[in-house]
């Protein structure tokens, strides 16, 4: 037997009829030859790992801008911390792993430098909504692979696209990692906001705390048993209205207290412009553009083109390109 048709077998056998199952794929939206040895959302979880978007998350603002010190949070560790307590849940769920995985890794490919503060940015110089799931979905489906995309399945597509508080995902696994998104961000930002001294545990709202838990890991710890007790054997994923109710009012104090903290983000205005002027720059100057954001540039439109490639940047990236056009290079004698 093909190993990929034994796998698809034992999820029949062992997963919950809520499940989505690879050989039940509403398929891509382009025919291949199906693997030998992986599923189809086997082979998502590993074309996403293996793409140079995902790659790039390391050098991407999470929360704190160029932060000094090697245990603040990235795009990527926040990714990779969704992944773990997505997978978590779908295990004890009976839902399918390797779905709920490829969903959450690519979640976020498609966030601006500099965190939110280049996404504000590009929406004010373009005049477009920009969203940073829109985003990813397009990372994956037009930029990544020369410009042939990884050609994802639609259950992949569909989480990634909805992961977002206000959305819904057609999939039980699409709305695990909608879930475990917040779960993760909320309790590391709160470690690191400690870490920076922002606050102490002992400020956090104490009607949050009762209810989730006085340390990051207790927390944790009891958002991912209530939403698999909440859930089990059900259609839908779902914490209690409790502990969600808790959940978002300690995203509120976070809001308060450290999303908007004019000390935390007070670099994050030089980073926008950082972003506005590379902006300008580009759109009137496509030609500088690499050759396949040109491409883009003549088949959609110059503002597209000039948004994928500023987009795409990692924070780094962006300030080298930045200092090389507009910083002047001191003149030494060979």
């Amino acid at each position: 037997m093909i190993l990929r048709e034994q796998f698809e077998k034992e999820e029949h056998e062992r997963l919950s009829p809520y499940a989505a199952f690879a050989d039940m794929s509403k398929g891509r939206n382009r025919q291949e030859e199906e693997s030998d040895m992986r599923t189809c959302f086997q082979r998502d979880r590993d074309r996403i790992i293996h793409c140079k978007s995902f790659r790039r998350l390391k050098h991407k603002t999470q929360v704190f801008l160029a932060p000094y010190g090697d245990h603040y949070r990235t795009r990527l560790t926040h990714t990779l911390e969704v992944s773990q307590i997505a997978r978590s849940m779908a295990k004890a769920l009976r839902l399918n792993e390797e779905l709920t995985e490829a969903i959450a890794l690519g979640h976020d490919i498609g966030h601006t430098p500099f965190g939110h503060a280049g996404e504000r940015a590009l929406e004010r110089v373009t005049g477009r909504k920009f969203s940073h799931n829109m985003q990813s979905v397009r990372v994956v489906e037009r930029l990544e692979n020369g410009g042939k995309g990884l050609n994802l399945t639609k259950e992949v597509l569909d989480g990634m696209m909805n992961h977002k508080t206000s959305l819904h995902p057609a999939t039980c696994e699409g709305n695990l990692v909608r879930i475990s998104d917040k779960i993760a961000y909320i309790n590391h930002d709160i470690d690191d906001g400690i870490r920076a001294g922002v606050f102490t545990e002992e400020e956090l709202p104490k009607a949050c705390t009762d209810v989730l838990g006085r340390s990051t890991r207790d927390r944790i710890n009891t958002i991912i048993h209530d939403v698999i007790e909440h859930s089990m054997g059900k259609s839908e994923v779902s914490p209690s209205d409790e502990v969600w109710e808790a959940l978002i009012d300690l995203r509120k104090y976070m809001f308060a207290t450290l999303y908007r903290n004019p000390i935390v983000k007070g670099e994050e205005v030089k980073a926008e412009r950082i972003v506005e002027i590379l902006y300008e720059h580009y759109l009137e100057r496509p030609h500088e553009l690499p050759e396949e954001y040109r491409r883009i540039s003549m088949e959609e439109d110059g503002i597209t083109a000039v948004t994928d490639y500023i987009a795409g940047m990692t924070d780094n990236y962006a300030t080298q390109v930045f200092q090389e056009l507009f910083v002047p290079h001191f003149w030494t004698r060979v």
